[in-house]
């Protein structure tokens, strides 16, 4: 029997005419309607040549067509490698050399135009478990992109642990105003509401305004703490009393966003903790207590351990290892099969799993990650820069901020956000420069990025 997803996702849609995605226009797109669309589109990514294991890079914007190529990709037995669309040429020329793919798709109307001359029909190329079916990029801590590589085992798994544990059902309806460039937005939405023939509101982003106005129409929202701290300017307990579920990933959330969620509107946010090479590890229970400051307990079928302070885990979740990376693979695992994730953490006496920082040196902005090392390099080569930190402090918008703390001369912190601009993604750029004369180093010489994190805490604080 084969374990391709999008098999599993057909084999769960009985009825093939119900919606699957209104856009904010209004066009309704029916399980049978995207289904077509994802074998016309594969059968022509066939005959551009993509083969079982190959890999098709996709950097474009959210749309119906987005989904419906990675289903495609899925359906032809490809591996779908989505890119952010804020990077950069530069940076996106890393990843095709990297991934070395036999296809880069940037302009989706003139993918499905070529895709129109096909006719759909019910094939689907057969997969195992342990076959490829996506391969995400996540930044490495000396800079440079590493490829994790996800299953369809790993995928299926995955959805069918949260659709259960999240009680989704065929009545569902998500407001799904995520982006579908990583994990967040297209696994753990996508997937869930696939696997239980549910349905969304797709929105092409974040929308306050379409956001409040579609609330009444949907049941379930995923989001980033940014979506809920935004939301909070104008949201009323009228707007939210239709939803059953508010789900909070990709970043911290405050424990204050956390309480003022549940004055305003009646309901406490769920909030679970996975990351790109593992899926979701854990989630706080539907029902029972979900504790502000606390990611909940382990998924069902995952383990997590905590040692020397780092989180590990081990389960069907968990990617295959880093493309073409066997060593870094190798490193990253224990003997037993448990992933070092990276993540500092603590399990309390109710077994809840708690956060505390990151081993990695990680910066979440806005839900995405962002790696000191890469903007460092990048400092350290503008002339008059001598030294430089890059760390995340606190931000009520963003979680965390990218800044960086400076010794140089003749420059101001203009002169460096200028010059990182070019070449850099946005998210990664700081939001502050601040400059030092030394930057405080232990015996060993090393930057001690707790002492400046401590400095600037409330840098934002106003």
């Amino acid at each position: 029997m084969s374990a391709n997803l999008f098999q599993l996702f057909v084999d769960e849609a009985k009825i093939r005419e119900k919606m699957l995605m209104e856009t904010p226009e209004g066009e309704i797109f029916s399980y049978a309607r995207i289904f077509a669309m994802a074998s016309q589109i594969a059968q022509s990514l066939k005959a551009q040549g993509l083969v079982p294991g190959e890999r098709v890079l996709v950097q474009a914007e959210k749309s119906v067509l987005y989904v419906a190529l990675y289903f495609a990709v899925l359906r032809a037995g490809g591996v779908f490698v989505p890119v952010n669309t804020a990077y950069t040429q530069a940076e996106v020329a890393y990843f095709i050399s990297d991934a070395r793919p036999v296809l880069v798709v940037r302009d989706l109307e003139t993918m499905w135009e070529k895709a129109k001359a096909f006719t759909p029909d019910e094939s689907i190329m057969p997969r195992a478990r342990d076959d490829l079916a996506a391969i995400l990029y996540t930044s490495g801590t000396t800079g440079r992109s590493k490829g994790a590589m996800l299953t369809h085992g790993n995928l299926a798994s995955n959805a069918l642990a949260l659709k259960d544990v999240w009680r989704f059902t065929a009545d569902d309806v998500l407001l799904h105003g995520l982006p579908i460039y990583h994990t967040h937005g297209l696994f753990v939405a996508i997937n869930t509401v696939m696997l239980a023939q549910a349905q969304m509101l797709f929105l092409p982003k974040f929308d306050m305004g379409q956001m409040l106005r579609l609330m009444p129409r949907a049941s379930v929202m995923m989001g980033v703490p940014t979506f809920y701290v935004r939301l909070l300017e104008k949201i009323t307990r009228e707007d939210a009393a239709h939803i059953r579920l508010f789900i909070s990933g990709s970043a911290p959330l405050l424990a204050e966003t956390h309480r003022a969620w549940k004055e305003r509107t009646g309901h406490d946010i769920l909030e679970r903790y996975g990351m790109t090479e593992t899926n979701m590890n854990t989630s706080n229970p539907y029902e029972g207590l979900r504790l502000p400051g606390s990611v909940g307990f382990p998924l069902p079928g995952v383990e997590l351990r905590i040692r020397e302070g780092v989180i590990e885990v081990r389960g069907p979740n968990v990617f295959k290892g880093y493309w073409g990376a066997p060593e870094k693979t190798a490193a990253e695992f224990r003997e037993d099969g448990f992933f070092i994730t990276g993540d500092m953490g603590s399990v309390d006496a109710q077994g809840y799993v708690h956060i505390l920082g990151r081993s990695k040196d990680l910066v979440i902005s806005g839900g995405l990650n962002v790696y000191p090392k890469e903007i460092e390099d990048r400092i350290l080569e503008i002339e008059g820069v001598a030294d430089c930190a890059v760390i995340g402090v606190p931000h009520r918008d963003f979680g965390e901020a990218v800044v960086a703390v400076v010794v140089g001369a003749g420059l101001t912190e203009a002169d460096v956000i200028t010059q990182l601009s070019e070449g850099l993604a946005k998210f990664k750029q700081p939001k502050r420069v601040i400059f030092v004369d030394d930057l405080p180093r232990n015996a060993m010489a090393k930057v001690q990025k707790n002492v400046l994190r401590q400095t600037y805490d409330d840098l934002f604080s106003a």
